[in-house]
């Protein structure tokens, strides 16, 4: 069974870092660009459907995988408001997400409680300054479930 496609029309990032760093990672199936500005931690590219807009927002986000699974961390850096891909995940929870040359379709799940204590774990495991965020902001830190839907 063939997964959907995301449909609508890509509209880059106002950010020039995130539209620069998935354009380089696309065009080379994630060989490039595919670790964090400056630094050696891998991220995926997550395409998701504008909440609003219906048009396809991509973002970079760390890496944060265990069987299969993936786990996207809506921090925004520590910031009190929500990154604006929180919503569109929210709105429209099936996504498509790049790792290295590997894309895939996902179903998005907000996770709560004790799943979302275990994924926060593994998410701080795999990137420390999570933890570090956290203590950033009054607001408890989305963490948002990916399992692929193929």
């Amino acid at each position: 069974m063939g997964h959907m496609t995301l449909v609508g029309e890509y509209v880059p990032s106002k950010a020039q870092w995130v539209r620069d760093q998935v354009a380089q990672f696309e065009a080379t199936d994630g060989q490039e660009a595919n670790t964090l500005r400056g630094g050696n931690d891998p991220i995926v590219v997550i395409t998701s459907v504008g909440a609003k807009s219906g048009n396809l927002r991509k973002n970079p986000v760390m890496r944060v995988e265990r069987d299969g699974i993936y786990v996207a961390i809506a921090s925004k850096g520590g910031a009190d408001d929500q990154p604006e891909w929180y919503y569109n995940f929210v709105a429209h929870p099936e996504v498509e997400l790049q790792d290295g040359a590997v894309k895939k379709t996902y179903r998005v799940e907000l996770v709560e409680g004790e799943e979302r204590a275990d994924l926060w774990q593994l998410a701080v495991d795999t990137w420390s300054t999570y933890a570090e965020y956290q203590k950033k902001t009054d607001r408890q830190i989305p963490v948002f479930k990916l399992t692929p839907i193929d």
